[in-house]
């Protein structure tokens, strides 16, 4: 996944705009946000758990995940995060992170401060209203992911994460159609999935063999769409985009 921002493209007016309807304005102001961008290399965390934050970080390009690790060191993934995501947007209104937040790929971050922030939701409420409603839609992805890894098995949780990942990518501006690129190894999966790699090896052998999905290296392409989400139990209303088209 390349680090730079395509040129007229910017990730956090077309995430709020995938939930939410901004006037000139509002566009404008987001425009002019000011921020810090910093490359970061995969791998790398960009906020830890127990951090007490006095600016938030926008993901410009790249993937990252938000995670959580038990007393022995093993990591949960509790969600993935792309282009257009603020991760931390609680930390506005929370004072000690309790989660953390990695890198997955080579990521172009924007820091804002929260002061920063305060003022554009006091200038404009409505953009107050757009954030209050992408934290509730976070909260959204968190209950389906608890459904999703406590009560589907592997092969229809794999599915079911997949259906989630091209419709966010495909709202976002990432995918085409059907194909997009999806730099997250087989690892992350496993710790998102709450299964080994070796059974995300062989979740992922049964859908090629099975037809829905064909990968080439980070590339990822649902030839069957209707049938991975029925296998999935995919329904997109969780995600509470405001044009239907994204999630067909």
């Amino acid at each position: 996944m390349r680090s730079s921002i395509r040129p007229g493209y910017n990730p956090l007016i077309r995430k709020l705009e995938s939930i939410f309807t901004l006037t000139d304005d509002e566009r404008q102001a987001l425009e002019h946000l000011p921020m810090q961008t910093t490359a970061i290399k995969e791998g790398q965390d960009i906020v830890r758990e127990g951090d007490r934050l006095s600016r938030s970080c926008l993901i410009l390009s790249g993937f990252a995940c938000t995670y959580k690790t038990t007393a022995q060191g093993k990591r949960q993934i509790v969600s993935f995060v792309i282009a257009g995501d603020i991760p931390d947007l609680q930390s506005l209104h929370l004072k000690v992170l309790d989660n953390s937040f990695s890198t997955i790929s080579p990521c172009s971050v924007g820091f804002v401060t929260h002061d920063a922030l305060r003022d554009l939701c006091t200038c404009y409420p409505r953009i107050a209203s757009a954030f209050w409603r992408e934290t509730l839609i976070d909260a959204a992805i968190f209950r389906e992911w608890v459904m999703n890894v406590g009560r589907r098995d592997a092969y229809h949780r794999m599915a079911h994460i997949l259906c989630e990942l091209m419709v966010r990518m495909k709202a976002a501006g990432l995918a085409e159609g059907h194909v997009c690129d999806l730099p997250i190894t087989q690892v992350e999966f496993a710790d998102a999935l709450g299964l080994t790699t070796v059974h995300v090896n062989r979740v992922f052998q049964q859908l090629r063999g099975d037809g829905l999905i064909v990968t080439q290296g980070t590339r990822l392409t649902i030839p069957d769409w209707d049938k991975l989400r029925e296998v999935g139990e995919f329904d997109p209303m969780y995600l509470h985009l405001e044009h239907a088209e994204a999630a067909a």
